[in-house]
């Protein structure tokens, strides 16, 4: 058994997703650990910035976590969204209705943080103003659920 970390999810809580993320893996060869431990592996480097290679002990072995991101986070053929991108917004959906809101969003607001990088990034961002990091954007709706990254 391993600790609990901020970062990690309730069996609850991921049993609203782990049908969707189920249908990622291949059908003849079953996992042989649960997938609530993959995910919370990859919040887990999320959340605290660490290294693949840096997983506490607890967690699965780091470069299979890593190759179950890759899989959840491939767009698929045809231009359908990623599996992760399908959980967020079935996840944006079921918090809309929570806060007892339509469940489509009729008005997005784009938003975004600078975030520094290393000396040897490039000095200008896509509108040509000088900087010394990389913006992210995000797209949120009115309660500050996130629609797109």
């Amino acid at each position: 058994m391993r600790a609990m970390y901020p970062s990690d999810v309730t069996r609850e809580q991921f049993s609203a997703i782990e049908y969707e993320l189920q249908s990622g893996r291949k059908a003849a060869h079953p996992p042989n650990i649960r997938p609530v431990c993959h995910f919370c592996a990859i919040l887990y480097v999320l959340k605290e910035g660490c290294a693949w290679r840096g997983l506490p002990h607890g967690f699965p072995k780091w470069n299979i976590v890593c190759h179950y991101r890759q899989i959840w986070s491939v767009a698929g053929k045809n231009g359908e969204a990623s599996l992760f991108d399908r959980v967020l917004r079935e996840l944006v959906v079921c918090g809309r209705v929570i806060h007892g809101r339509e469940a489509k969003t009729t008005m997005a607001i784009m938003d975004f943080k600078r975030v520094k990088n290393a000396d040897t990034a490039e000095k200008k961002d896509m509108t040509g103003e000088e900087t010394s990091g990389v913006k992210p954007r995000i797209a949120v709706d009115a309660s500050g659920l996130p629609h797109a990254v």
